[in-house]
């Protein structure tokens, strides 16, 4: 009873100071970023589609309003033609004449993978040496691009990724699933990245050029992977570059309408970090002090409310600073306590779970981060 009642006390200890490191290191990655000059290079920016997402032509029009004065090709790929997709390309192609804004239809298969299919069937249609993969759901600023481009000629860089906060855009249950990603994943990411304990490769942005993409096998290599923006990275380390994390942000635009949609995407993404690294991911668990200051509190009482209230008041702190540099409130403050117990929540239930969800498909996780999708059942 005594371990079991001090080590979650201890762990929340720890993971308050970690949390109080990780404001001081957000603070410094992003002090003093330089406004990034424009740019002419042509860049093409790669977005896989899938379903009307709220706001969805407004979100891709953000990466066609940048401070850059070279040609962009906003090239946007689906499989179906009546994918829900197409009517918001089709508005911003009416809303953006003089732009270059292709879509490209095209059924083609390729893997258990659905989003890297859709890229494989878009690689041939890429006008520009320089292009940005970017999910369907992030949001850029104007000085995007710029920044991309400055990044990118770094020394050694073989591709630029960004780190992202969340913007919840369908309602309670999508503003929750936003301030996971704001208050939780984006300062550990950063500390991560800092202090050279992480290499991230996100789906937010991978910018690299073509020459990288033909190096590392192009998207084909990465048909079967689950986890495609951290082994596309893990391949460009592997040709001996480096992937780039600039002081630069995003928005992830949430649309999950209920808990359920959020409780499957997050036990995705749980599930496939913790196959990805599997040590980093267990040692996460520090991150979260508040749900275990109070996982010891029936033990220690005192102690445990405490630390509770230790935990939440550096929790705030780092909520309030993440959304300072965001430049908007990703959620009212009094949901960090329910949204520290879900994380927590969901980081139990994915140390088990060996199958996910993905847009309807069922994705069977195997050895070494691949994936194979489970054979649908025929109606009776």
């Amino acid at each position: 009873m005594t371990l079991l009642a001090w080590l979650p006390a201890a762990l929340s200890l720890i993971g308050s100071l970690y949390m109080l490191a990780a404001l001081v290191t957000f603070r410094a990655f992003f002090a003093g970023a330089a406004k990034p000059a424009r740019r002419t290079e042509g860049v093409t920016i790669l977005k896989p589609l899938y379903g009307a997402e709220p706001r969805l032509a407004d979100n891709l029009a953000s990466f066609l309003e940048q401070q850059h004065d070279g040609p962009i090709q906003l090239l946007c790929g689906v499989h179906r033609a009546d994918d829900a997709a197409v009517a918001a390309v089709e508005a911003l192609q009416a809303r953006y004449p003089h732009a270059r804004i292709d879509l490209i239809v095209d059924p083609r298969p390729h893997g258990a993978n659905g989003k890297v299919a859709n890229l494989i069937n878009l690689e041939p249609h890429i006008a520009h040496d320089i292009f940005a993969l970017s999910d369907s759901d992030m949001v850029a600023r104007p000085d995007y691009l710029a920044g991309l481009l400055a990044a990118l000629d770094r020394p050694n860089t073989g591709a630029v990724t960004l780190a992202y906060h969340g913007r919840g855009d369908a309602g309670f249950w999508s503003r929750v699933a936003a301030a996971g990603l704001s208050w939780q994943f984006l300062p550990g990411v950063i500390f991560g990245t800092a202090h050279g304990l992480a290499k991230p490769c996100m789906g937010s942005t991978i910018a690299m050029r073509l020459t990288t993409l033909a190096a590392i096998g192009g998207f084909a290599a990465f048909a079967d992977v689950l986890a495609d923006d951290y082994a596309i990275g893990e391949a460009v380390a592997a040709q001996g570059l480096q992937v780039v994390v600039p002081p630069m942000l995003v928005a992830h635009a949430s649309a999950e309408p209920d808990f359920g949609a959020l409780w499957r995407h997050e036990l995705r993404w749980g599930a496939t970090i913790r196959d990805v690294v599997p040590l980093s991911y267990a040692m996460g668990v520090i991150a979260m002090p508040f749900p275990l200051a109070l996982l010891a509190t029936p033990f220690l009482p005192l102690p445990g409310l405490a630390l509770a209230g230790f935990a939440l008041a550096v929790r705030m702190a780092v909520a309030i600073a993440v959304d300072r540099q965001a430049g908007a409130r990703t959620a009212p403050l009094w949901l960090l306590p329910l949204r520290d117990c879900l994380t927590f929540a969901v980081f139990i239930a994915s140390l088990t779970v060996r199958s996910v969800d993905w847009r309807g498909a069922v994705l069977r996780m195997e050895p070494e981060g691949r994936i194979t999708a489970e054979p649908e059942i025929p109606a009776s």
